[in-house]
């Protein structure tokens, strides 16, 4: 039996997440606490009150996700007696969740991972104007027929892959012209369906690139010790530990291809039967179903959860 433990992006924030786990458990009031004081500002207030469009802001909804998936981590171990090292084969994250992974094991602290993710969601906002960007979820087809559709929908304007989430999943990233002409471009490639997603700014393109020479200086002032499980990055869909590819790699992710859907069958084939998603919602365990389903998928985001799934890790 081989554990994998992934770690949500944004999407999968909502009002009133981690609020049920701060008020069961001291040890997720303190991850919440600390956040807070590394960000200078209650952002548990904005993930327990709202509103819902001030947490859905990349700059709050990035660390917020990451508090809560270190909430859930700091309950298995502080209270439950769990050991990530002795039980977990590999860890690894959608997008934003890459550093909710790293801070799980241990590259980061938690304060410079809410930092890093303030700085980051900050930096992908300003990248590119509001309104000249944007992103769409190609349904019914794959990586290759989603890479044609993309070279059909550009004509001289950005359209790339951002996210190849699932064997039926891919999601197109780029100008806005060009992802308007993605569902035209697509009918005649067998595409189902693409939907315009309802994101502020065009992710994991080469638009972004702005963000990712900020994230470049903001992650070479930030100590990054060697992570405790191996960490599956992004853009590699495959495992690192050296501390200056971990740097290296984090800043290729801001423009490049969440490989999600690699991530995981390099799991599979190396040996991962439990999955278990670490966080606010559910998102990544339906997509781990549909890519292997020979690999059991779970999720741990609440007390109820916790109770129901610490049996099966302690």
């Amino acid at each position: 039996m081989g554990i994998a433990f992934v770690f949500p992006g944004q999407g999968s924030q909502d009002v009133g997440m981690g609020k049920a786990l701060a008020e069961n458990f001291a040890a997720a009031r303190e991850v919440f606490d600390e956040v807070d004081a590394a960000l200078g500002e209650k952002l548990s207030a904005i993930m327990w009150e709202g509103p819902k469009a001030t947490l859905t802001l990349t700059a709050n909804a990035q660390p917020a996700l990451m508090a809560v998936s270190m909430a859930v981590m700091r309950v298995l171990e502080k209270e439950k007696g769990f050991n990530l090292t002795d039980k977990v084969k590999f860890v690894a994250g959608h997008s934003l969740g890459e550093y909710s992974a790293l801070a799980a094991a241990r590259a980061f602290t938690l304060a410079d991972t809410a930092r890093l993710l303030r700085l980051r969601g900050q930096a992908m906002q300003r990248a590119v104007p509001v309104g000249e960007g944007a992103m769409a979820a190609l349904l019914g087809v794959g990586l290759d027929v989603a890479q044609k559709v993309a070279q059909a929908a550009a004509q001289g304007d950005v359209c790339q892959i951002a996210n190849d989430n699932d064997p039926a999943q891919v999601v197109l990233s780029g100008h806005k012209r060009a992802i308007d002409r993605v569902a035209e471009a697509g009918k005649p490639l067998g595409v189902r369906r693409a939907m315009p997603l309802p994101v502020s700014a065009p992710f994991h393109c080469s638009l972004m690139q702005p963000a990712a020479d900020a994230m470049a200086e903001a992650l070479s002032k930030v100590e990054i010790k060697a992570p405790v499980v191996p960490v599956i990055a992004n853009v590699l869909a495959a495992p690192i530990s050296d501390p200056d590819e971990i740097r290296r790699r984090l800043v290729e992710q801001v423009t490049g291809t969440v490989r999600w859907r690699e991530s995981v069958q390099f799991m599979a084939a190396n040996g991962i039967t439990e999955i278990y998603e670490i966080g606010a919602g559910k998102v990544l365990s339906g997509l781990v179903g549909r890519i292997d389903k020979s690999i059991k998928a779970a999720f741990i985001g609440t007390p109820d959860d916790v109770a129901t799934q610490s049996a099966n890790l302690v």
